[in-house]
């Protein structure tokens, strides 16, 4: 008799804390239903897609425990819109899309909201149709007012009557490149208006390609006899072949910008090919995104998640907007290093080991 009044009271027992937990559970984080997919553009407009991206992503969703599929499109738009259809149909309920162009990802966008499927345009915004539902990056005009900032008080200080400057920005189809130039040509155009700045010449480098920069900086260097000062260059693929075409002309280097923090352009700011580079802590903003579509995927709204809002030229968009940072010669250590985003071991290889801290080759 006692055993079983144990028994039933034990049972009583367990039924109120699984009720308890359950009911706990449910308040505090509503149930997971369908998974998420990323939509990465490629592997050669920016190495950040494969080798920091993709790994982020894994982990912070391997972290909660979500379903998640990660593809990449290698450039090819036609192949990014049934990656997306191939997601639909496998249940992703939200596609964190990196666009390849306005066109097909207003499609992709479409055709997931007639599914119901929630989307993220992540670093790069849709400017074609209605839009996102969120918008996850950094302040891209200030990325490029960074770069202009930066390189406008060594410009004025060289000495030389009328300072020689060469625009090369990211690609014309890309949308996020307009907002970069925007940027830096909001210091730039001033000069060249005034006077006191020259501009040598502009081009718009078509889908990153480095080539293709290589290409445009050389014609512009031979066009004006070597007589450049200063390139503002959107990133820093783009920087990097422009000090190729330096080294190969036997030039000396010259007021140069980047972005994107990689291991080349460090290894160019380090040896004085190149001014700076803007870090966009990638880790900081995919995990942003990934919070953002693991909450989307439990119900929450776009607006809810974001701190600001994008106009996407037909809508203003609920925009989660993440800040920048400068990085030189003299803070390296104490951004992309001590955040754990580059290595010095990466770095400070081959010839650059010369350039590089004590600290960094011990």
């Amino acid at each position: 008799m006692v055993k079983t009044y144990h028994s039933v009271l034990l049972i009583i027992v367990l039924v109120l804390i699984n009720a308890c937990g359950s009911s706990t559970r449910g308040e505090e984080q509503p149930a997971l239903e369908g998974g998420i997919a990323v939509l990465l553009p490629d592997s050669t407009s920016s190495m950040r897609w494969e080798a920091d991206d993709r790994r982020f992503f894994e982990q912070a969703f391997e972290a909660v425990g979500v379903e998640y599929t990660i593809f990449n499109a290698e450039g090819n738009a036609r192949t990014q819109q049934l990656q997306a259809e191939q997601a639909i149909t496998g249940g992703a309920k939200v596609i964190l899309l990196t666009n390849l162009d306005n066109g097909s990802a207003a499609t992709i966008i479409a055709q997931a909201h007639e599914a119901g499927v929630k989307v993220i345009d992540y670093d790069r915004i849709t400017i074609e149709g209605p839009g996102a539902d969120l918008h996850v990056s950094f302040d891209n005009v200030a990325v490029g007012r960074m770069m202009g900032d930066s390189l406008q008080p060594l410009i004025d200080n060289l000495a030389v009557d009328t300072p020689r400057v060469i625009l090369l920005n990211g690609s014309s189809d890309d949308h996020i490149a307009y907002l970069f130039a925007e940027g830096y040509k909001s210091v730039a155009e001033p000069h060249f208006a005034d006077g006191s700045w020259e501009k040598v010449d502009e081009a718009w480098i078509f889908d990153w390609d480095n080539q293709q920069a290589y290409a445009a900086f050389e014609q512009m260097l031979t066009a004006a006899q070597g007589d450049v000062d200063a390139v503002f260059a959107a990133n820093d693929p783009i920087a990097s072949s422009v000090v190729t075409v330096l080294k190969n002309q036997d030039h000396a280097p010259i007021l140069l910008s980047g972005q994107d923090a990689t291991v080349e352009g460090l290894q160019n700011i380090l040896s004085g090919w190149q001014t700076m580079t803007v870090y966009k802590p990638i880790k900081r903003e995919a995990d942003a995104a990934a919070e953002a579509a693991i909450r989307m995927l439990r119900g929450e709204d776009g607006s809810a998640i974001a701190n600001d809002t994008i106009n996407n030229g037909q809508n203003d968009i609920p925009f989660m907007k993440l800040s920048p940072i400068l990085v030189t010669k003299d803070n390296i250590a104490e951004t992309v290093i001590a955040d754990g985003f580059r290595t010095w071991a990466e770095i400070c290889i081959g010839e650059f080991e010369q350039y590089c801290p004590a600290e960094a080759t011990q």
